[in-house]
C-alpha cells in the first residue's frame, strides 16, 4: 500500500498548482491561486481587490487604453549563468519589483509573479491618469444625467486631487447629438474608453461607431452615412462608464437614486433575459440587462427593454365587466366569478374549451389546466406566436414560456388543438370558451362572428381588444411587472419573474383569478393563498420541478430540462472565450 502513495504527497500546495493548473501570484504581500492565462485585473478581483477601470470589459476585447488599471509587477530577478534560483523561507522566489506600472487588464499573470494594487507609485499614477482625464470633462455632475451611477465620478473620490490645476480653455465638443433613434451622444462627457465602439463592432455586429481627429480634440461618432439604430444599441448606454451615451426613453425622467431595482426576467421571447426593473411609486422608468452567462451573458434587445409603457396606457382593464342586456358593465369579482363559474356548469366537457397563452406563467399554466380538469376537458391549448430569429438574443419562438407549457401540461405540443377548437367554435360544437392572455381576433384567426355566436365567452387580458368586446365577462389581470411566477426559457431553464409594481386597483393576478374560478366550481379544493403554494402543487406532480421552490430558483435560475435549443450570441461568446479574447 505505501508503494501506491502518490507522488505529490510530500509537496506542499503552492507546488501543486502547475498540476492543477493553476499558477502562485502574490498580490498585496498574500501569496494566491489562480487559473493560467487570468488576467491580472481578474486575479486581483479573485484576491478581493478591486483595480479601477474604464476600458475594460470582460465581455469585450482589451485594447488597454484608459491606463487607469495600473498595477506595479515583480517577478523573480533572473539568475546570474551557473547560479541556482533563491528561495525565501517560505518557498517563494524573491521577487523584484519593476520601477514603472502597468496595465491590469491586457497581462496575465505568471508563476511566482507579484502585484502591488497600492503604493505610492501606483497611487500616484492613478491619479495623473484621473486628472488628465478630467482636464477636458465639464465638472457638473449635479446636472448630469449619469450621476449615481458614473464611474469617474466614483474613481475621482478615491483618486482625483479635489481641485484642478488646469487653467485653459477647456476644449468644447458637440452636445445632445442625434446619433440614432434611441441614443443620445454628449461628446465632452467622452473619456474614450472605446466600449461602445468595440461592443457595437464584437458584439451587435454593427459597426457603426469610431473615433475621429487626434489628442485633445478626439471625438467619438458614427461612421459617415450611418446611424446608431441596431436593435442593440442601448447596450452601449448601459456600459458607457461615464455619461457621453444616454438612453433617449430615460434622459433627465428620474434620478436613478430614488428608483428601486427590481430583478426579474423578459417576456418578449423564449430566452429569458434576466432584467432589473426601476421603478419609482407604481411606475416603470426603465428596464435594463442583468447578467447572466447562461442566458444573455449581459445584454438586451431594444425592443424587448422599451416594450413596457403599455403597463401604463389608458387602455388597460382595471375593473371586470359583465354584458348585460348586450351591454358592458363594470361589475365586482364576485359577480364577475360568480357568473362564470355557474355559465360554465350548464356544459359537457367536449363543449367547453380553454386557450392559454405561452405569455402566462407556470403557476398560471398549472391552474388553467387543473381548471380544464374540473370541467372534464381536454380542449386545452396555447396560441403560437413564432417568427425569425435575430442570430443573437431574440428567439424565432415569441412566447417566453412554450418549455414551461410543454413539462407542466406533459405534452410536446400545447399548440395542437387551437385549430380543432377554432373549428369547434365556428362549428356550434363548442358553446364556451375560456380565453386567457390573448386576443384571438388579432393573433389566433379566430372570427368575430363565430365568438359573437358562442353562448358563454370569457376573456382575461390586461388591455381592451376586440376579443374583449364581444366577451360576454371579462377579467382584469396583471402584466408581467405586476406579478410573481416562474417561466422556463428555450434552453430549459427555470427562471423566476418577480413583482416591481402593482397592478391597477380593479385588476387581480391571474392565478388568483383561475384559483377562485377553480374554487367556485370544486368548493373542498385546498386552500391556495400564496403563488408559493401552487409551485409547491407543481413540484409534487412534475419531475423537472421536484424539490424546487420558488426561492430555490435564485437569481439565476435553474437547468431543469434539456432542450434542442441553444442561444447563438452565447455560442459566440464562448468560442471567443476559447480563443482567449475575452474573459466572458
Amino acid at each position: 500500500m505505501a508503494d501506491s502513495a502518490p507522488a505529490t504527497a510530500d509537496k506542499l500546495p503552492k507546488d501543486l498548482a502547475a498540476e492543477k493548473g493553476m499558477v502562485n501570484v502574490q498580490i498585496d504581500d498574500t501569496w494566491v491561486q489562480v487559473p493560467v492565462g487570468t488576467r491580472m485585473i481578474e486575479a486581483c478581483r479573485m484576491a478581493g481587490k478591486e483595480i479601477p477601470h474604464y476600458c475594460y470589459h470582460t465581455k469585450l476585447s482589451s485594447p488597454g487604453n484608459c491606463r487607469m488599471c495600473l498595477v506595479q509587477m515583480g517577478m523573480p530577478p533572473r539568475p546570474a549563468p551557473g547560479q541556482a534560483p533563491t528561495y525565501e523561507e517560505n518557498g517563494y522566489q524573491e521577487i523584484g519589483w519593476m520601477p514603472r506600472p502597468v496595465i491590469a487588464c491586457a497581462n496575465t499573470v505568471a508563476e511566482n509573479m507579484g502585484i502591488r494594487t497600492g503604493g505610492d507609485l501606483v497611487e500616484k499614477c492613478r491619479n495623473g491618469v484621473m486628472e488628465f482625464l478630467l482636464i477636458n470633462h465639464p465638472l457638473d455632475c449635479p446636472i448630469c444625467d449619469q450621476a449615481g451611477e458614473c464611474s469617474l465620478q466614483e474613481f475621482s473620490v478615491e483618486h482625483g486631487r479635489g481641485c484642478s490645476r488646469f487653467e485653459e480653455m477647456k476644449v468644447k465638443k458637440p452636445k445632445n447629438v442625434d446619433i440614432g433613434p434611441r441614443i443620445r451622444l454628449d461628446d465632452e462627457r467622452c473619456i474614450m474608453c472605446s466600449r461602445c465602439i468595440r461592443f457595437m463592432d464584437e458584439v451587435a455586429d454593427d459597426p457603426a461607431l469610431g473615433f475621429i481627429d487626434r489628442g485633445t480634440h478626439t471625438t467619438l461618432t458614427v461612421h459617415p452615412g450611418h446611424r446608431l439604430d441596431s436593435n442593440y444599441s442601448l447596450n452601449t448606454a448601459d456600459i458607457c462608464p461615464v455619461g457621453a451615451l444616454t438612453s433617449t426613453d430615460f434622459r433627465f425622467q428620474m434620478r436613478v437614486w430614488f428608483l428601486k431595482e427590481t430583478k426579474s426576467i423578459d417576456v418578449n421571447c423564449g430566452t429569458g433575459c434576466n432584467t432589473v426593473i426601476w421603478t419609482r411609486g407604481n411606475d416603470i422608468f426603465r428596464i435594463t440587462p442583468r447578467e447572466n452567462n447562461e442566458v444573455n451573458s449581459c445584454w438586451m434587445p431594444d425592443s424587448h427593454r422599451l416594450n413596457f409603457r403599455y403597463l401604463h396606457t389608458e387602455t388597460r382593464l382595471t375593473d371586470p365587466v359583465v354584458k348585460s342586456r348586450g351591454r358592458h358593465e363594470v361589475a365586482d369579482w364576485f359577480e364577475a366569478i360568480t357568473r362564470v363559474s355557474e355559465g360554465l356548469k350548464d356544459y359537457h366537457g367536449d363543449e367547453v374549451a380553454f386557450i392559454g397563452s405561452g405569455r402566462m406563467t407556470n403557476e398560471e399554466l398549472f391552474l388553467l389546466k387543473h381548471l380544464a380538469d374540473t370541467l372534464e376537458t381536454d380542449l386545452l391549448t396555447l396560441v403560437p406566436r413564432f417568427a425569425q430569429s435575430d442570430g443573437k438574443l431574440i428567439a424565432a419562438d415569441r412566447n417566453p414560456n412554450t418549455t414551461g407549457a410543454k413539462l407542466i401540461w406533459a405534452s410536446n405540443d400545447p399548440y395542437a388543438k387551437l385549430k380543432a377548437i377554432r373549428k369547434g367554435v365556428a362549428g356550434r360544437r363548442i358553446k364556451a370558451l375560456v380565453v386567457f392572455y390573448e386576443d384571438l381576433l388579432a393573433e389566433a384567426d379566430f372570427k368575430a362572428s363565430d365568438l359573437e355566436n358562442l353562448d358563454l365567452l370569457v376573456s382575461n387580458h390586461i388591455l381592451t381588444n376586440d376579443t374583449a368586446s364581444v366577451s360576454h365577462v371579462v377579467l382584469p389581470g396583471a402584466g408581467f411587472a405586476e406579478k410573481r411566477g416562474s417561466m422556463v426559457n428555450i434552453t430549459g431553464r427555470l427562471q423566476r419573474l418577480n413583482q416591481a409594481i402593482l397592478p391597477p386597483e380593479g385588476a387581480m393576478d391571474d392565478w388568483e383569478i383561475l384559483r377562485d374560478l377553480i374554487r367556485a366550481l370544486a368548493p373542498n379544493e385546498p386552500e391556495r393563498n400564496l403563488v408559493e403554494d401552487v409551485f409547491g402543487e407543481i413540484a409534487d406532480e412534475v419531475e423537472e420541478f421536484e424539490e424546487l421552490t420558488l426561492s430555490k430558483i435564485g437569481d439565476l435560475g435553474v437547468h431543469v430540462t434539456d432542450t434542442d435549443e441553444s442561444i447563438p450570441l452565447l455560442e459566440t461568446e464562448r468560442v471567443r472565450i476559447a480563443a482567449g479574447e475575452i474573459v466572458g
